[in-house]
Order: C-alpha cells, then structure tokens, then sequence
C-alpha cells in the first residue's frame, strides 16, 4: 500500500482557494439578500421535488437530516474523529480537524443571521434561522475535505464528493434549503478547512510520514 506524501500544497495555495471559495459563497448570499426573490434555478429545482415527492427519497433525506447535524453531526462525529486522530498518533492533525469543524459551523451561524434568507415554504422539517447557506452541506463538505487533507488518497475524493453531493441532494429534497444554499455551504466547508490547513500546515505535513512509520513498525512481524 502506497504511504501517504510526505508534503501537500503550499500555504499560499491553500489560503489563496480557501479565501476565494469564502469570499464567492459572501458574494452569492449579497446578491440573494438584495434580490427581492430566488433564483429560477432556486425555484425550479424546489418545485420539481414538491411534485415528485418519493416516500424513500424523502425517508433517506431524513436519515441525512440527523446524520449531517444536531448532536451526531456537530459534536459525536468531530468528537470521534478527533479521537481517532490521536490514537494514530496525529494529534495536530486531531486540532486541525476540531479547528475546521468549529470555523465552519461558527461562520455559517454567522452568515445565517447576517443575509437572514427565508426557508422554502414547503420545508418539512424543523430547522434553525436562516436558510443561507445550508449547515448540513457545510459540514458535510468540512468533513470530506478535512478527510482529504489528512488521508490524500482517489477513494477519499469520490466518497467525500458522493457524501455532499447526497447531503446537498437530501436538504432539497426536504425543502428545507434552496439549492444555492447548498452551493455556498460546500463552498464554505471546502474553503473553510483549506484556511485552516494552511495555518496547521507544516505540523500536519510532518505528521503524515510520522504516522506512516509508526504504522510499518507495528504491522512489521516481530
């Protein structure tokens, strides 16, 4: 099995996209606030799922809706993850991890109250203020991309893409966001974490070939 690499993008690289991805998901919630309605695309992709309400769509966007917040999403998960992290005997990798995990969830809650956009009507469920930008797909998108940080592999891409695109997918499908919403959470997520890379940057980079023979002296037969 291949080791991780020993070193990942540079700084600037990291806080040049993560500031870019921050500054267009604020860029996108200015121009909605000061519309006086949503987006076509917005609208269409809300009726569409009003008209083709499938029982076991809107069953596993239920199932979503408890995974990508609340106590599981917000505390036992990053939790978990952290915890994992030092028993691998990565432990700035684990404060990296819980740093991303608060950032995001602190700037959404911020921009939420700051552009204060109105839920589609037919939302069912119970959500907090604020539609823009959707929580659920910012933590979603904080998860996969810290996951690529930590373990830079193909696999971790594809199943940290299919995880946003399902949670951004389900919060449609629930009415509970409008489909830009989703766009600026993933893009918060994503920039939110490869901000915060890039101040961990040199610890985490260190601890990939630590960690990868720490890994080789234990699986190594005695």
């Amino acid at each position: 099995m291949p080791r991780p690499i020993a070193v990942g993008p540079s700084r600037t690289v990291l806080f040049a996209v993560g500031g870019f991805l921050l500054l267009a998901a604020c860029a996108l919630g200015a121009l909605i606030f000061f519309r006086t309605e949503p987006f076509s695309l917005d609208m269409w992709s809300n009726a569409l799922f009003v008209a083709n309400a499938a029982p076991l769509l809107v069953a596993f966007s239920q199932v979503m809706n408890f995974l990508g917040a609340g106590w599981f999403g917000f505390f036992a998960v990053p939790i978990a993850g952290a915890l994992a992290l030092v028993i691998l005997k990565r432990p700035w990798s684990a404060a990296f991890f819980i740093t991303a995990e608060i950032a995001s969830a602190g700037l959404v809650q911020i921009l939420k109250h700051l552009f204060g956009r109105v839920r589609p009507e037919e939302i069912i469920v119970i959500s907090d203020f604020g539609s823009f930008p959707s929580g659920h797909v910012a933590n979603a998108a904080t998860l996969a991309t810290a996951a690529f940080i930590l373990f830079p592999r193909l696999i971790v891409v594809l199943v940290g893409a299919v995880c946003v695109f399902l949670m951004a997918l389900s919060r449609t499908v629930l009415h509970a966001h409008w489909l830009s919403d989703t766009l600026a959470g993933a893009m918060i997520g994503v920039g939110v974490v490869l901000i915060v890379a890039g101040l961990y940057a040199p610890l985490l980079w260190r601890e990939r070939p630590a960690a990868a023979s720490a890994r080789e002296v234990t699986a190594a037969p005695q």
